[in-house]
């Protein structure tokens, strides 16, 4: 054959090519996908030859079997020994047992290769992770253990249709509601199990920790509840987090909260700890120990999934030939059970009358309760008698040993007591050099340089995103500690103050005559961390501030409406409003009681009860992001509800640190001036428009501060926000003695013109110093109200 033959030949096979290339590869790829598909059904529905055991007729393990019994139709106590499977097969229409042939030998269930079920039936495993965190780190360790088991859920996907891990949830629990998960377990899909995953550090001070651990006390002990309600659970497993610097042993505390856990899922589960518990050091070993750990938990789900349950005889797994110290050990010692025991045989033989409980209580803990945990006191119920029962050996709230006494000194506090501290505010030294006050002393005349910030209760029911602490302080949602007498704590705050404004005096552009004046306390704000309300005696302690001529601003965050109800005369009353809806507040101020909401608008109500005789204030706190967008019609809902006398509306202060940002919140979150007062000219409308008679009279650039009034506060065209104290204390003193009550509106002084809507409200007698460099003019607003 020619070369030109062979050109043509070749040329001709390419030009068929190019012209039927396309119907040639879709046929190809069409005829490869019919094989494919042929041969998968061709495979699966297959029947199975005479060699391989015929298993219709039997049935899979009972998902539950917390008492160790077969369930009906499957019994191996006592295995036929001519079955060549070992089990023996009940049918209802037979009296006898019925057997299944096979040559497969199936041995005991204690062998985890002879506990595999049907191969027709599923196992899934649901994980769900539950975590708690106050600075964020927790949170991102629950994170990463989510993804872990999320990669090893996807990887058995591809390989396994029968069974095995799904997706994990992940759920906080300051978020969850608890009788949703541990007094019964939530119903899962079919063919599928929970298992419960809990990452919890360990803290020294009072937080939501202590009321979940409180819940499954209430709930082991509840006698309308099943003795283990969550034995429906596939199983357990905890992880803790501590601090071997503070607590370097277990007795000496390391991890304590996540072994009692630990221990109280252990009674309400029927010991089905999956894997034993893990902990690690937040400053060494966490990473390492947590990864160890979870991938012990793995190998467990992937055997649960496969065997339907933990296995006889494996500690944690319910065999009644385990220890049952733990089933005992409801006391934190011998000599706590011994207690217990001895109590509980007491109280049944003996009826004790009402008045002889104090000296029960008494006599106890002379005698006996070194060993008991501490009694809550609830403040729900109104009245002192929580106070007047409390055991004289509570532990402190804040000991000097602690990491967060360590952590509030490190930060300027002083603490005085157990459980009360005094801090300097940076307006104190600003206002001492002549360079301003804060907006208080421009809605209501108080110098900061006069001023003392003190707190009589360091604890707080909320973990608010913007709080100044950095999540130090102690959280909770009872008083459960000592409680130190007022009179300690004023002397140790005017103390803690004066020692403070001492050492400034060496600092430059102090002025001489402001420092003397330091000297004499004329107002206290109770507002500096935690609730003041929270504590059992605010009465007294403001009576003490009263007697000395100082004023008494307090501040609480309305989730506590019975000691608000209780609280007698201020010189003016806060209410943190932090949000206009539940969702934002959950968000915003992320509170430990789960009737948050339903507190919060009791706290409203009591307002209203009381503006006429009180002062009252709603502070308003705006985050970017989280209750500033669209949401003044809802604010006007709340204001429309209590009717207070002034609302402060305020930006965010951004403290910059990592509890912050663990928190959602970020400069980003910061609102500029301009935005601060555009949403205070859409409320004031807001209000005008409803009806009700509210203007926007004065306000503190510098501090992004701004104050609506009532028209109350309105007098003959003028706006009277500031406060004669002097007038206040005559007015009181003769409502002490002459039985003369007084309204707000008794004791104002006329708004200085440069403290008004539009002029900035910085006082011209300082010195405004820009730190920047240059200075500003005070933005123009485009819009006034009344």
């Amino acid at each position: 054959m020619s070369a030109d033959s062979t050109a043509v030949e070749a040329q001709g096979l390419l030009a068929f090519w190019h012209s039927f290339r396309i119907p040639i590869l879709v046929a190809g790829t069409a005829l490869l996908i019919v094989l494919h598909v042929y041969h998968r059904f061709h495979w699966r529905l297959r029947v199975p030859s005479s060699s391989e055991p015929s298993l219709s007729g039997f049935k899979a393990w009972p998902q539950e079997d917390p008492e160790g019994k077969r369930g009906i139709g499957v019994s191996s106590e006592k295995a036929d020994s001519g079955s060549p499977l070992g089990v023996r097969i009940t049918n209802k229409s037979t009296p006898g047992p019925k057997r299944v042939v096979g040559k497969q030998q199936w041995q005991k269930r204690t062998d985890h290769e002879g506990q595999r079920r049907d191969a027709a039936s599923t196992s899934w495993i649901k994980p769900l992770i539950f975590f708690t965190s106050l600075t964020g780190s927790t949170e991102k360790f629950a994170r990463g253990l989510g993804e872990e088991l999320r990669s090893a859920a996807q990887e058995q996907s591809k390989g396994s249709e029968r069974g095995g891990i799904l997706p994990p949830e992940i759920h906080d629990l300051s978020y969850i509601d608890f009788d949703e998960y541990f007094i019964a377990t939530p119903p899962p899909p079919p063919n599928t199990r929970h298992v419960y995953c809990f990452l919890i550090p360990t803290y020294n001070i009072d937080t939501i920790i202590n009321t979940f651990l409180h819940h499954l006390n209430e709930t082991h002990h509840d006698f309308r509840i099943d003795t283990a309600p969550l034995s429906s659970l596939a199983g357990y497993s905890v992880f803790g987090f501590g601090d071997r610097e503070g607590w370097p042993t277990e007795e000496e505390g390391f991890c304590s909260q996540a072994r009692e856990l630990d221990r109280w899922m252990a009674k309400l589960t029927g010991r089905k700890r999956a894997y034993p518990l893990g902990v690690g050091d937040v400053k060494s070993d966490a990473q390492a120990a947590l990864k160890e750990w979870s991938g012990g938990l793995l190998d467990i789900l992937d055997e649960i999934a496969v065997t339907g349950g933990l296995g006889e005889g494996v500690v944690g797994s319910g065999d009644p030939l385990e220890t049952d110290d733990e089933a005992d050990d409801d006391g934190d010692s011998a000599d706590s059970k011994t207690n217990i025991r001895s109590r509980g045989k007491k109280d049944s033989q003996t009826v004790i009358d009402l008045e002889d409980i104090q000296a029960t209580l008494d006599n106890e803990s002379l005698s006996g309760r070194k060993g008991l945990a501490p009694l809550p006191v609830d403040f729900t119920t109104p009245g002192k008698s929580p106070v007047q029962s409390m055991p004289s050996d509570l532990k402190e709230m804040v000991p000097k040993t602690s990491p967060t006494y360590s952590a509030l000194t490190k930060q300027g506090y002083t603490i005085v007591g157990s459980h009360s501290g005094v801090k300097i505010c940076r307006w104190t030294k600003s206002a001492l050099r002549g360079r301003g006050s804060c907006y208080k002393y421009s809605f209501y005349g108080i110098r900061s340089h006069l001023c003392m910030e003190t707190t009589p209760s360091l604890s707080c029911s909320n973990k608010c995103v913007f709080c100044w602490r950095h999540g130090t302080n102690p959280v909770g949602t009872t008083w459960r500690w000592k409680v130190d007498p007022p009179e300690m704590i004023f002397q140790g705050a005017k103390e803690g103050h004066y020692k403070k404004i001492k050492m400034l005096r060496g600092v430059p552009g102090v002025r001489a005559e402001r420092f003397a004046e330091a000297m004499r306390i004329r107002h206290c704000a109770l507002s500096l961390v935690g609730e003041p309300i929270f504590y059992p005696r605010i009465n007294e302690f403001v009576s003490l501030l009263h007697g000395e001529g100082i004023s008494s601003f307090l501040v609480c965050n309305a989730q506590h409406p019975e000691q608000l109800a209780a609280l007698d005369r201020v010189t003016q009353l806060y209410v943190s409003i932090d949000a206009s809806n539940r969702e934002s507040l959950r968000r915003i101020d992320r509170p430990l009681h789960r009737d948050f909401w339903e507190r919060f608008q009791r706290c409203l109500d009591i307002m209203r009860e009381k503006r006429l005789i009180q002062r009252t204030v709603f502070r308003l706190t705006l985050v970017k992001g989280f209750n500033v967008e669209d949401e003044a019609v809802g604010y006007a809902d709340l204001v429309e509800k209590a009717l207070p006398g002034f609302v402060e509306v305020k930006g965010v202060t951004y403290c910059g640190t990592s509890s912050s940002a663990g928190a959602g919140l970020t400069m980003q979150n910061v609102p500029f001036y301009e935005e601060v007062a555009a949403f205070v000219v859409a409320l004031g409308h807001e209000l005008q428009r409803r009806g009700l008679k509210y203007g926007i009279a004065a306000e503190h650039a510098h501090s992004c501060c701004i104050l609506i009034a009532s028209e109350r506060f309105l007098v003959n065209g003028r706006w009277h926000t500031r406060i004669d104290y002097d007038r206040f204390f005559e007015l009181l003193e003769k409502e002490k003695t002459d039985g003369i009550p007084f309204r707000p509106e008794d004791y104002t002084k006329e708004t200085e013109p440069w403290a008004l809507w539009g002029n900035g409200g910085f006082d011209p007698s300082d010195q405004r110093v820009y730190k920047k460099g240059r200075n500003k003019a005070p933005a123009m607003k485009t819009d006034t109200l009344a």
